[in-house]
């Protein structure tokens, strides 16, 4: 069996942390690339960095850091829903405020594109290869039936469409690569916390629940799915 390495960016998050620890306890995984803005803490398998998301030199400096073992897995497990000390998503668009707009579209959209622009080259070009950044279903022109939470439904939906443009753009060098976006339901963690009371009972998971559904799905994709978005468990998400 041939031994792969695997890249976390966001791994001192929920769902980030429990991704790591569940590949790095693979048999088929050699290495964990783990970044997060502080130090994270790993087994033998888990290579720490250090990155910040709004820095694009940070993340240059992680990506050629990963040169000599350049990952088969990348996974970009970072974003925010609501600001520390700021309103929560828009419910009104007389709430839509342009600097916390602006941020949010910094955080969840160019930071990853960022991501991209530097890791996608290091995926291998004669076998498999995954980029998945997490995405949100509410992400979803089209599944769209409430309204409401401008500027993180926008983010997201932004990522969607870059994420298709890097597939399209990928596949010409790179056949066997899988780029995707991947929502990973309700999640147990801070950044959903403030809205749980609204959740239905049976419907929020643990990251580690989350981090099991998330790999699964990974692990089924095939080149041709490339450039599409889905959900925790599989079922493909409306652009």
């Amino acid at each position: 069996m041939t031994k792969k390495t695997a890249c976390v960016f966001g791994a001192s998050g929920g769902i980030g942390a429990a991704l790591v620890a569940q590949l790095a306890a693979r048999d088929d995984i050699a290495i964990v690339h783990a970044g997060a803005r502080r130090q994270v803490d790993g087994g033998a398998k888990v290579r720490p960095f250090r990155f910040d998301l709004l820095d694009e030199a940070s993340i240059q400096d992680a990506a050629q850091g990963m040169a000599d073992n350049p990952p088969d897995l990348v996974i970009v497990a970072t974003g925010v829903l609501a600001f520390e000390g700021g309103a929560g998503p828009e419910k009104s668009l007389k709430a839509i405020d342009p600097a916390a707009m602006a941020q949010m579209l910094a955080v969840n959209t160019i930071g990853p594109a960022v991501i991209a622009k530097h890791m996608l080259p290091l995926l291998p070009r004669d076998h498999r290869g995954v980029f998945a950044a997490l995405s949100a279903r509410v992400g979803s022109i089209g599944d769209n039936r409430l309204g409401g939470w401008h500027s993180y439904r926008a983010s997201k939906a932004a990522l969607n469409m870059l994420l298709r443009n890097f597939a399209i753009e990928l596949r010409r060098t790179h056949k066997e690569a899988i780029v995707v976006g991947l929502h990973p339901g309700t999640v147990d963690t801070a950044l959903s916390h403030p809205f749980q009371r609204n959740v239905p009972e049976g419907q929020l998971t643990t990251p580690q629940q989350a981090a099991t559904n998330l790999l699964s799905v990974i692990d089924g994709l095939t080149a041709v799915q490339s450039g599409d978005v889905f959900a925790w468990d599989g079922e493909p998400i409306p652009f």
